[in-house]
């Protein structure tokens, strides 16, 4: 099973994504494969997969990512080979996905849910933002700008959380695995026997 999670920055996600990860032992979040160096700390095959910009263009020529981008001037994307080997060994996915990344995959008919993280209101986002203290006047109002961007894509997903409550929204999204999880194609692959009973 597959959750594609989105949401602009300071929705809280990255906090979400742990709190996830943590409860979950058979959630794994996607690993990208990317042209960028590894920065002190980071190890191929945890943070990301590095590779060469060469080796990475060969690979979209070849239709191997499920999902891909530039951004910044490096290549990232999603091995659609590496997400079914995961599958096959029992985990389900968890992707930190923007909004081009969920056009490619629901554009491969990419099953999974597909989760939008918003904020109560514009203001609250932009008082998160601020509250981190890492942005002067110009960037703050280029993510607010990029934020807006990328909430307009709502009617793309299944499911909208809005974090309101970091705790409440926790929740929510628990609340959307444990539905997907109990949905006919998931349970029926698990429970062969109904097909034998007619």
């Amino acid at each position: 099973m597959r959750f594609f999670l989105s949401g602009p920055s300071g929705v809280g996600k990255s906090t979400i994504i742990r709190a996830i990860l943590a409860a979950h032992a058979d959630i794994r979040l996607s690993i990208s494969y990317t042209t960028r160096t590894p920065r002190p700390g980071e190890q191929d095959g945890r943070e990301y997969f590095f590779i060469s910009r060469e080796v990475f263009e060969e690979r979209v020529a070849s239709k191997c990512f499920l999902e891909w981008a530039s951004v910044h001037d490096h290549l990232y994307g999603t091995s659609l080979d590496w997400v079914v080997s995961m599958e096959k060994l029992g985990y389900h996915i968890l992707f930190d996905i923007d909004v081009q990344g969920v056009r490619q995959a629901q554009a491969q008919n990419s099953p999974g849910a597909y989760i939008m993280l918003l904020p109560p209101d514009i203001a609250t986002l932009e008082r998160r933002l601020k509250g981190r203290g890492t942005e002067d006047s110009l960037s703050l109002a280029t993510r607010l700008e990029n934020a807006k961007k990328e909430m307009r894509a709502w009617t793309l997903y299944d499911y909208l959380v809005v974090n309101d409550r970091l705790e409440t929204a926790i929740a929510d999204v628990e609340s959307i695995i444990s539905a997907e999880r109990l949905r006919r194609r998931a349970v029926e692959g698990r429970l062969t026997w109904l097909s034998e009973i007619g």
